[in-house]
């Protein structure tokens, strides 16, 4: 797993727990306030209290096994040596010191005045001053009712005459001379003869009992309170009245006269009821606490104890929030610093608090992404050295020019292929030694670096950037210099302090420059032996016709041999000056479309069997193309390669028994280099080594009466067609087997386009 996804899943943890610690606590609180208003209320207590009590205890639990699992997990940050363990768990310790000691403090007080208090509450003198006042209560509600019962008795005088018919205006007077709220006249029978107040819209009014009328007739008038049954009813102070019956004294003597009752309901003060509830609903409670004060006291001391453990546990895991918020920058910081420190520049985590910690973090986040900027600047600048680089090393790859980088003591520090090449030595594997330890380069090193020592000399006094010097390689001992390389080489100072060695192989140019000068020479020779060979010729032949028969015979043969010799050299001397001039004076080719394997044939008609003394064997390729080229000039390049390698067969094989093998020309298409290559190949003896690199120059040659012009011609004529030529040494398990010459034509413009 991820750091990344660690990180989320250990904050999804930590906003889980805080979610649910948070709403644990929040019901805690809940409860604890339910729980104090139960202990204030008797009826609430009673029906609330057990479960409010045991759901505390539940929060309590859940509390503490948060607690438990936090240590836990502080433990195990202790053990696995996490930065930040010990800091998150001494914050931790002091706020649960901060919270614990007071909350213990506070409840040993707590504890010894709440047992002393209620043990206050149930005093002797206090019990029997709610006991008097319950007391003078009854006694003030009971002579309130008989002092109204006296009065109803004396009222019932007034309908003593009155009959059943007209006693209604009668009631109504009596009704306002008591204040009563209602008056019925009862009859024996106890049916209702009249009535004033709220009975006259009551059909059916409450009738007195039997018991109750015969009461009334032996005491004269009886009182009853009523309203007082349910003192916890809201209306029981204004509900509260007497009802009296008195029996209606009549003037008539005698057994079958039916006595009356008048029946008053008269209300009583509702100050002087509710002052009689009051003293009986604390007289009641004083006395139900009086026999539960043990109950009490568990029930305030086991409320008290909650708290505490609520307000501790609470406590507790607010200093481990507390804490881990205190310790978390830190903890962002070292985990930023080791991820830093193992080269890991991504965006850093920072907090967006605006205290200084978090101001920290942002800090740290943004030094880190500064950081991973400069890098990314660094390595973008390392990336474009390093394909300058490249692109310089391509460069120097593909240069023809060789470059060797040498140190203040001659080691090579580095080279291209070009060197290589043109020293004709391993250059790569000579780096880190010094140049003289090439084989054949000891005298080249020297040399080097002696024009590094003077260039460094004169250069602090004359301000010189490079130095130029032109070299021989390879030249033979005897000074011929035929397999000689011609260098000019170039040094300058790097700026750290490194020497740079330019050189190019300059052959060809001297070659090109020496083939000029020949043909100068030929040209000048042309010119200056051919005008007296003509009268040299004739004076010898008119000599021998003005002596022909004078002489005796021997003097006559001495004759003739000698103008024959004389004319045969003057042949021969004719010859040379026609190649002289023919290699001076070359034409430029008129290019046109031409076949080249139709010249071949044409001009191997000239070399069949019967006229050649070494046979020539053609292998014509058919989807040669045309070439563009000089058909006379190509004609003379064909019979010099085939002449030159007919010479060399057959010098090469005149000691051998076996029968001499053919000279094979041939032409081949390229579909890679989209070229047609003209190749002739022989089975000589083969150049020697020193010829191969100036075989094309003038008066180069292997043949004992050959002029050295053959191959310059050719060289010549395939410069004038834009053609490659190149000679080399057929090998074969180790062994030269011959000689072969290629040259590659470019098609002709309209057939390669």
């Amino acid at each position: 797993m991820s750091t990344h996804a660690t990180a989320r899943q250990s904050r999804a943890v930590r906003w889980a727990v805080g979610v649910g610690v948070a709403i644990v606590s929040a019901i805690g609180m809940v409860l604890m306030f339910l729980l104090t208003l139960a202990t204030n209320n008797r009826a609430m207590y009673e029906r609330n209290y057990a479960w409010l009590f045991g759901v505390n205890v539940l929060v309590a639990v859940l509390l503490l096994a948060v607690l438990v699992w936090v240590a836990v997990r502080l433990t195990v940050r202790l053990r696995n040596g996490r930065f930040g363990s010990r800091l998150l768990v001494k914050l931790a310790a002091i706020f649960a010191l901060v919270g614990l000691i007071p909350g213990v403090l506070i409840y040993v007080v707590s504890y010894q005045f709440v047992t002393r208090s209620i043990e206050s509450w149930f005093d002797v003198k206090v019990e029997g001053a709610l006991s008097a006042g319950v007391n003078l209560a009854r006694v003030s509600l009971e002579s309130l009712a008989t002092d109204m019962a006296a009065k109803t008795r004396n009222a019932s005088t007034q309908v003593a005459q009155v009959p059943d018919a007209a006693a209604g205006l009668v009631l109504e007077r009596i009704q306002d001379q008591l204040g009563a709220v209602d008056i019925v006249l009862w009859n024996a029978a106890g049916q209702a003869v009249a009535s004033a107040g709220q009975s006259r819209f009551d059909l059916s009014p409450e009738r007195p009992g039997v018991a109750l009328l015969r009461s009334v007739r032996q005491q004269r008038a009886t009182s009853q309170i009523e309203g007082l049954d349910d003192i916890s009813a809201p209306n029981a102070a204004q509900n509260a009245r007497v009802k009296v019956l008195a029996l209606v004294s009549s003037p008539s003597v005698g057994l079958l006269v039916e006595p009356r009752y008048l029946q008053a309901t008269l209300p009583l003060p509702p100050a002087l009821v509710a002052n009689a509830i009051a003293v009986q609903e604390a007289n009641r409670e004083y006395q139900e606490r009086a026999l539960a004060r043990g109950g009490l006291r568990r029930m305030y001391v086991g409320t008290l104890t909650l708290s505490l453990f609520l307000a501790v546990f609470g406590a507790v895991l607010l200093a481990v929030l507390l804490g881990n918020q205190l310790a978390r920058p830190l903890l962002v910081l070292a985990e930023g610093v080791r991820e830093v420190a193992a080269g890991n520049l991504s965006p850093k985590a920072a907090l967006q608090g605006k205290d200084e910690l978090g101001g920290l973090t942002r800090s740290f986040a943004l030094m880190t992404q500064q950081l991973s900027d400069a890098r990314q600047a660094v390595e973008k600048s390392m990336g474009e050295v390093d394909a300058s680089r490249a692109n310089l090393q391509t460069i120097l790859d593909n240069l023809t020019a060789g470059v060797i980088v040498l140190d203040a003591n001659g080691l090579i520090c580095s080279s291209n292929p070009g060197a290589t090449r043109i020293l004709r030595a391993p250059m790569a594997a000579y780096e880190g030694r010094a140049l003289s330890e090439v084989p054949g380069l000891a005298e080249f090193a020297a040399s080097v670096q002696s024009h590094f020592d003077a260039f460094l000399g004169d250069n602090e006094r004359h301000g010189l950037d490079h130095w130029q010097q032109p070299f021989e390689l390879h030249a033979s001992s005897g000074g011929a210099g035929q397999h000689a390389t011609s260098l000019v080489a170039r040094g300058a100072e790097l700026p750290d302090a490194t020497r740079l060695l330019v050189f190019d192989d300059i052959s060809e140019i001297v070659s090109a420059q020496r083939a000029q000068a020949w043909g100068e020479v030929a040209r000048r020779l042309a010119h200056e032996i051919k005008n007296p060979l003509t009268p040299i010729q004739l004076s010898a032949e008119r000599l021998e016709m003005k002596l022909a028969g004078k002489l005796q015979a021997p003097e006559n043969a001495i004759l003739v041999k000698s103008v024959k010799t004389i004319v045969d050299q003057v042949d021969a001397m004719k010859r040379l000056v026609n190649e002289f001039r023919d290699y001076a004076r070359l034409p430029a080719a008129e290019l046109q479309a031409l076949d080249l394997n139709a010249l071949v044939a044409d001009v191997l008609h000239l070399y069949e069997d019967e006229n050649a003394s070494v046979p020539v064997e053609a292998q014509l390729d058919p989807r040669c193309p045309l070439i563009a080229g000089d058909a006379q000039q190509l004609r003379q390049v064909v019979h010099n390669l085939v002449q030159n390698a007919q010479d060399s067969t057959e010098q090469a094989r005149a000691k051998a028994s076996e029968p001499i093998p053919p000279v094979r020309i041939s032409t081949r298409w390229s579909d890679t280099s989209r070229r047609v290559r003209l190749t002739v190949s022989d089975s000589g003896s083969g150049f020697p080594a020193h010829i191969l690199q100036r075989a094309f120059e003038p008066y180069v040659t292997t043949k004992p009466r050959g002029t050295g012009l053959g191959l310059a011609v050719v060289k010549k004529i395939a410069d004038e067609h834009g053609a490659r030529i190149d000679l080399s040494n057929r090998m074969e398990d180790g062994v030269v087997q011959g000689a072969q010459v290629s040259l590659s034509f470019a098609p002709e413009p309209a057939v390669a386009s």
